[in-house]
């Protein structure tokens, strides 16, 4: 089976990232390589589906690997070996993989090489807003830029199409709206058969030593002159509005298309100029463009990178068209919207501004902070921690669902610098300020990228207590598999990386490892410690509540409730809060609904909390 998207009449209502999956598959793709991070999750997710239904196989190859680097490597491998060939992630994923990436482009590859960069405008998930199609610059990318669910299935067989026929990596950028948004899409031709071609020898083009990398620059630099061709001619850069009576023109690239279409009125007599494949650039389209229009302003979130090109572009042909951009109200920070572009053509256009349409924000709403789910084992730990501790360490976090230990009362985060960073700058932390530091990481962050952070560590004799929170999956990006996964939910991939065995490996000399909902080990285990000096573990083991409940069929035995207010249940509440407390005629109470029945509120305060069994046909909800 190959693509299990469109019905008999060649349509399908897909997510974007489900529509790069179809197509990918549409393309003959043969390897998806990934690490999951929202908002790219979906398009490996989507392949991970059709594999676990095609009971017949398929051909294609999936890997969720242990960090994007490697997910570049695992794609350009295969892509070396001429098979069409997916590294998928979002956009801070692109660092970890940006010094691969850069090579790749140098030697070439003849199978086709697709890098999925999923960025995130307004940090919805992320630490950053980084925008990623700097990286088509630097590296030398072509780079599509889709704005509807059909473009994100057409520009996927397109940039394979690209790919293969330039024999250089292609970027397919999105956004978070883009990612999540929903859409009808059509099959525009027929499928291709996936064909993998014959590898061919050559050292003097894929081996980059200093004599062939200097050789290549300057034949990547003649494939992007190429690409540039393709740009001029691309069905995805086009005039859509070509009225110019006014003299007014738009460039837009990206999601800013589609506010720009919100927000047009049909007799603005502006011209736009969309741009859908916006590296690099088809000059000769834009300078037409621009010479056809007395003031032209450029719509695209992010960085101003389309702006100062085109000014460049203008300059260099000594055009006197005014080009505006980015201002003070739509500049490089946040989402654009309907509302903020349509304010921003009016003030080019001397217009007023219209008012915003949408209900102006509340401040009196009650807010609702994000949250460790009810029963997460991260909340138990970080009690036992701010017990044994308390502001006398300071926290390095990391990124993964327990980043949001950070919130009271639990306050186990007091600075994070990138994913698998909380050993190593935890270290540099400890080292600088002479004081004591408790590192937090994930099962699939330690596999990541905190492996060497720990191995540093010990080399160069740090004092860190690190604590790695394994709660059996990713849980953060949706339940994906990581080494230290019981593989058996997944039915293949049945290898295991036992996560002590590596830690003792790398001559961690002092280790605890627990359960991460028995108060009373993780005490124990903190206090024995807490006190030593170097390097030293904690492995707190519990799976996922989510995952528990969801992959491995576990459901809840009983639920807690509250047998005796005062003082200690009112403690309990204010130092654990977790969500499933409530009140109940001013009584503290606990929400059976939400009670995940992990009773650690009934070994903080035993005889307080205590258990009540949950009816069998309850028994799975939580």
């Amino acid at each position: 089976m190959r693509n299990p998207f469109f019905t008999k009449d060649q349509h399908a209502l897909l997510l974007g990232n489900e529509a790069i999956a179809a197509g990918a598959l549409d393309a003959g793709i043969g390897m998806v390589s990934c690490y999951p991070g929202t908002p790219s999750s979906e398009v490996a997710d989507t392949f991970a589906l059709i594999r676990a239904k095609d009971k017949s196989g398929t051909d294609f190859f999936l890997e969720y690997s242990v960090n994007e680097k490697t997910a570049m490597e695992i794609a350009a491998g295969a892509a070396l070996a001429g098979m069409k060939s997916l590294a998928s992630m979002k956009h801070v994923g692109r660092n970890v993989a940006a010094d691969p990436l850069f090579t790749a482009a140098y030697i070439g590859l003849p199978g086709g090489l697709v890098v999925l960069s999923a960025d995130d405008p307004g940090c919805h998930s992320s630490q950053n807003e980084q925008d990623n199609r700097g990286y088509a610059r630097l590296a030398h990318l072509p780079c599509l830029e889709p704005a509807t669910a059909q473009e994100a299935y057409e520009m996927t067989r397109a940039a394979f199409g690209m790919a293969r026929k330039l024999e250089q990596p292609v970027m397919l950028r999105t956004t978070t709206r883009i990612s999540h948004l929903r859409g009808k899409v059509g099959r525009t031709s027929d499928p291709e058969t996936p064909e993998t071609l014959e590898f061919e020898r050559n050292p003097g083009r894929f081996v980059p030593v200093p004599a062939v990398a200097i050789k290549r620059h300057k034949i990547l630099g003649e494939q992007m002159d190429l690409a540039r061709e393709i740009a001029e001619k691309s069905p995805f850069n086009k005039i859509s509005s070509p009225d110019m009576h006014t003299g007014y023109g738009v460039i837009a690239s990206g999601v800013a298309r589609n506010y720009l279409a919100d927000a047009l009125q049909d007799d603005s007599g502006v011209a736009v100029l969309e741009l859908g494949m916006t590296w690099p650039l088809p000059e000769k389209m834009l300078l037409a463009f621009l010479s056809a229009c007395k003031s032209v302003l450029t719509l695209e979130e992010g960085e101003p990178f389309l702006e100062k090109d085109i000014r460049a572009l203008a300059q260099k042909n000594s055009l006197e068209t005014q080009i505006e951009g980015k201002d003070k109200e739509l500049g490089v920070c946040g989402e654009y919207s309907t509302t903020l572009v349509a304010r921003r053509l009016a003030r080019f256009m001397g217009a007023e501004e219209p008012k915003a349409s949408h209900a102006a924000a509340r401040d009196d709403l009650p807010k609702r902070p994000p949250n460790l789910c009810p029963g997460c084992a991260h909340r138990s730990v970080y009690y036992a921690v701010r017990e044994a501790f308390g502001d006398s360490a300071l926290y390095s976090s990391d990124i993964g669902c327990y980043t949001l230990g950070l919130l009271p009362p639990l306050k186990c985060a007091d600075f994070l610098v990138c994913m698998g960073s909380s050993a190593s700058s935890g270290s540099g932390f400890a080292r600088a300020s002479g004081k004591m530091v408790v590192g937090f990481i994930g099962d699939s962050t330690f596999f990541h990228s905190g492996i060497t952070g720990l191995a540093n560590a010990v080399y160069n004799r740090h004092n860190l207590l690190l604590v790695i929170l394994d709660n059996g999956t990713t849980a953060m990006t949706g339940h994906q598999p990581n080494p230290g996964m019981d593989q058996i939910q997944l039915g293949e991939n049945a290898s295991r990386l036992n996560i002590e065995t590596i830690v003792r490996g790398l001559g961690v000399e002092h280790l605890a490892k627990v359960n991460g909902h028995n108060i009373r080990a993780l005490r124990k285990a903190l206090a024995e410690l807490g006190p030593r000096t170097g390097a030293r573990v904690l492995i707190a083991e519990e799976p996922c509540m989510l995952y528990a409940r969801r992959k491995l069929k576990k459901g809840r035995k009983a639920v807690a409730f509250v047998a005796k207010q005062g003082e200690a249940a009112e403690a309990c509440a204010r130092n654990l809060a977790c969500p499933a407390f409530c009140r109940n005629d001013g009584n503290l109470a606990v929400n059976e609904d939400l009670c995940a029945g992990c009773m650690v509120c009934a070994q903080i305060a035993p005889g307080v909390f205590k258990a009540r069994a949950v009816d069998k046909g309850n028994a799975g909800k939580n």
